[in-house]
């Protein structure tokens, strides 16, 4: 199975789409690998003028494979791991084109994380987004980079140590995405947005983009380098190694008195 479709329309209107449904498509490290090889090639092609990301299936993305992950408890690895999908993230923001999240299903940890890294985003209303990793011992750091450059700090602080689900409706609230829509205009609501952006001057698009985050986003590769280690600390302790594999095996999980 292919994971990551491309389409292509004659504006240079790019959809690229998450193709893993049976897994809800969760990012393992061949997805983090064909998104990010996928970006670099747009990254490098001036007709491209925006791009949509999508997914396949029920959901738009679990997070991280925390089977993949589980599979090799070490700090080496989870390092590793951190820093392919924090270059991910980060090569969405450099990518001199908009880049727009089509939500639908559920967003959860590292797929709130993409919404989040997405230059816009619309969701359909059946949409569902949490940074859930602490109900399995996972503070959910990485994604609170994210998240905290797109919701306040109280409400986003909420859902990264409750790891409970907002709405659709919660999200727009919040800025975390752009529109709402019903299921059956969702794409109608992105092609809106799509047709808007397309219409102005490329150059400028660009030059903004850059210049938006230039501005904005000052610290956030020191924040990631810190916020990847802190994770894959994380991971190698045992409650988040316990928390994890207790999800996999569809049980509550049975994390040591604290001391």
């Amino acid at each position: 199975m292919t994971l990551l479709l491309h389409e292509r329309d004659d504006r240079g209107v790019v959809t690229l789409t998450l193709n893993r449904p049976q897994a809800f498509n969760a990012l393992s490290e061949d997805m983090l690998a064909a998104l990010g090889d996928a970006i670099s090639a747009l990254a490098q092609d001036d007709s491209v003028r925006a791009v949509v990301l999508g997914a396949s299936g029920k959901a738009f993305c679990a997070g991280h494979d925390l089977k993949e992950m589980r599979a090799e408890p070490s700090l080496e690895y989870y390092q590793r791991l951190f820093a392919q999908c924090t270059e991910v993230m980060l090569s969405i923001q450099r990518l001199p084109v908009p880049v727009i999240a089509r939500v639908h299903g559920l967003a959860t940890a590292a797929g709130c994380q993409l919404v989040a890294m997405c230059d816009l985003a619309v969701a359909s209303h059946d949409a569902r987004f949490a940074v859930s990793g602490v109900n399995v011992g996972l503070f959910c750091a990485t994604p609170a980079v994210a998240l905290s450059r797109n919701v306040p700090r109280k409400p986003a602080f909420e859902m990264l140590v409750t790891g409970e689900f907002i709405s659709a409706a919660q999200a727009h609230a919040l800025g975390l995405v752009n529109r709402v829509a019903a299921p059956e205009a969702l794409d109608d609501e992105i092609e809106a947005m799509v047709a808007s952006i397309v219409a102005k001057p490329a150059v400028a698009v660009a030059m903004g983009k850059a210049l938006f985050y230039r501005q904005l986003e000052v610290g956030i590769e020191a924040a990631y380098d810190d916020a990847g280690a802190t994770m894959a600390c994380n991971m190698v302790d045992p409650s988040a190694l316990e928390g994890v594999q207790a999800f996999i095996e569809k049980r509550k999980p049975q994390w040591a008195a604290p001391v």
